[in-house]
């Protein structure tokens, strides 16, 4: 049987959702047949938070027990805001998540995208949670992850030296940490 992976991408664009196309493929070429990654397109739906915490509901509550969820840029951070604010009925095999951006700000479009203050400790110590993110990437800062870090300790943080927002769309370390689960 094959496990499932269900891939959010960032940006809320067709465009955003091409580029992270490349991610995908990259995935679903380094884990092999063992695998089935879904990868539902998450249009704007001009809610503040583009409607994230929504449709990411809907596809994680439309999966099987036991799915892997890998999220991209704001889809990463939307991930784990709806993890965080959200009773999850489903088995959730691990969280992977990639140049996940923590938004800070007084600006009134950044509060929709911000994490509760308690939003660590809502987070299932048991999932086993991942953190990726490109020493040099060009949109979301390196050190961001710093902020991640500092509220969910018990997570796995991989600094990836080169690959810029998009990991050269090469993403056999993150195939690897999900096939050695």
């Amino acid at each position: 049987m094959q496990k499932q992976i269900t891939f959010f991408h960032g940006g809320g664009s067709q465009e955003d959702y091409s580029a992270d196309e490349k991610l995908v493929a990259s995935l679903r070429r380094e884990l092999g047949s063992e695998y089935t990654v879904h990868y539902p397109f998450l249009p704007n739906d001009g809610s503040p938070d583009l409607g994230r915490r929504e449709q990411i509901g809907r596809a994680i509550l439309s999966g099987e027990n036991g799915v892997i969820l890998v999220g991209h840029s704001l889809g990463a951070s939307m991930l784990l805001a709806y993890l965080s604010e959200n009773a999850i009925t489903k088995n959730i095999g691990g969280i992977f998540l990639l140049a996940a951006p923590f938004w800070q700000g007084d600006e009134d479009w950044v509060e929709a995208f911000k994490l509760r203050p308690d939003f660590a400790g809502n987070i299932d110590k048991k999932i086993p949670l991942f953190f990726y993110h490109c020493i040099d990437d060009e949109e979301v800062p390196f050190s961001q992850m710093a902020f991640y870090k500092e509220q969910l300790p018990w997570g796995t943080f991989k600094e990836i030296a080169r690959g810029g927002h998009q990991f050269g769309n090469d993403l056999k370390i993150v195939a690897d940490d999900i096939k050695s689960m």
